[in-house]
């Protein structure tokens, strides 16, 4: 289930930035006028990820495969058996960018992870039914939930009438035949996109997600918002033919280890497990995040969560997720602590992932202080390093964000021709990434944060 977090994104920087109507206006005015065709992406993630070691991967596999998110455990391993069709159910408008997004990833599925999986033909019943509906309605029957996958049900008729029985408990399952998967129709093509991404995922396999796995979609950091490598090497293991519907815990067990051999041959290597997180610093994280609470109450949990991971010494990227919620939660209260703690977790993501996406998430965070403070050379020097990595990433909400925030700095700069043409260049990702309707706003946010002359 992919949830709605509380992300203070780039545009909450606005308030650092000393004048602000100058800047806003010739954003504003650019994107109500003659947008650039929308873009979008293909084809797999460019992303460089690190050999994962097969002791790890298998332990990563039992803990997605056999418990759920809310934390009940799951004794029976299931999946589809034999060729599986995906539909979809559209309940108003959506964007055109569904069907060919759907497309994407399952011909990246059949390729990458070796499922025999394809649209269903007109008037089949398919196995999975994406049904698209308005947010609205969503949220009235799951509050708090951007999209979701349900058991045994074929749409969201199905859905209302069997929603409150044990047909639709994951727990009761023993192989699976008919899934849907929930997603909003009125929202950007890149939230669909990444609701397609996540809830296909998990009906077809892994219902977990954990946050220790730094490459992974099966994450609620959402640094990774398309399926990865190291995702596609889950589901080929869970649609290996040694394993089979029905089968227990120690049995699948017993039998990932060869699996894993065939599925990741360079994954022979030693390396250090990540530990489990600790429920103490899962609960910080959580209210470093929550949307309910104040900014003092999210500081708070922020400092209490780095804390925490720094004692825990733990090796993958939750201390520097730790210090990237501190230094979120911190700007309405403390902008010094706010730039140390991004410059805490951009270190440490470096050290952990080179320049990849999650550090790119922090130079966005560093740049929109340079700019809003009048140095467009550092703000470019973050932004120019960041960009290949959301680029890689697939991330276009990132990549517009990041391409805006740098034509503002080329501006600033005085290279009026080149802010232009950078300045379309992130509108065209835009577009994806927020929608027309919201383009023109999230531009002006961004736009805000460069100085007047």
């Amino acid at each position: 289930m992919r949830r709605t977090l509380v992300t203070l994104a780039v545009m909450a920087l606005a308030a650092c930035a000393p004048v602000l109507p100058q800047a806003t206006r010739g954003a504003v005015a650019e994107a109500r006028m003659d947008l650039p065709p929308l873009r979008r992406f293909s084809g797999p993630p460019a992303l460089a990820i690190p050999v994962q070691s097969n002791r790890s991967l298998a332990r990563d596999f039992m803990a997605l495969t056999f418990r759920l998110e809310t934390g009940t455990q799951l004794d029976t391993f299931t999946r589809f058996e034999g060729p599986i069709t995906v539909g979809v159910e559209a309940r108003g408008p959506v964007p055109g960018t569904l069907g060919p997004d759907l497309d994407d990833l399952l011909a990246r599925l059949r390729t990458e992870a070796g499922i025999e999986i394809a649209r269903a033909t007109p008037g089949e019943k398919p196995s999975i039914t994406v049904s698209a509906l308005p947010r609205a309605t969503l949220a009235r029957h799951v509050p708090g939930a951007a999209c979701f996958v349900v058991p045994r049900v074929s749409g969201w008729a199905d859905y209302l009438a069997r929603r409150r029985t044990d047909a639709v408990d994951w727990t009761t399952l023993v192989t699976r035949s008919r899934v849907s998967v929930f997603l909003p129709a009125d929202v950007s093509p890149q939230e669909i996109r990444d609701c397609l991404h996540e809830e296909l995922a998990q009906a077809l396999g892994p219902l977990n997600d954990l946050y220790r796995l730094p490459h992974s979609v099966f994450n609620d950091d959402n640094m990774h918002v398309v399926l990865t490598d190291y995702d596609m090497t889950i589901l080929r293991a869970t649609y290996d033919p040694r394993l089979a519907s029905g089968m227990s815990r120690d049995a699948v067990a017993a039998r990932l280890p060869a699996i894993l051999a065939d599925a990741n041959p360079r994954g022979r290597v030693a390396a250090r497990a990540a530990a489990a997180s600790d429920a103490n610093w899962d609960a910080a994280l959580r209210g470093a995040l929550d949307p309910a609470g104040t900014d003092r109450t999210r500081l708070d949990s922020a400092r209490r969560a780095v804390a925490l991971a720094e004692a825990a010494d733990w090796p993958d990227g939750r201390l520097a997720m730790s210090h990237l919620a501190r230094g979120r939660a911190a700007l309405p209260l403390d902008g010094d602590e706010a730039v140390a703690s991004f410059r805490t977790a951009e270190r440490t993501y470096r050290r952990a992932f080179g320049r990849g996406l999650q550090t790119a998430q922090v130079s966005i965070q560093l740049a929109a202080f340079a700019l809003s403070s009048g140095r467009a050379d550092i703000a470019l020097a973050e932004l120019d390093r960041a960009i290949p990595a959301a680029y890689d990433g697939q991330n276009a909400a990132l990549l517009a964000t990041l391409l805006l925030m740098r034509a503002e700095a080329v501006e600033l700069r005085g290279d009026a021709a080149e802010a232009r043409a950078t300045r379309r260049e992130g509108l065209a990702w835009g577009r994806y990434a927020w929608g027309d309707a919201a383009l023109t706003r999230q531009a002006a946010e961004v736009a805000s944060l460069r100085p007047a002359a």
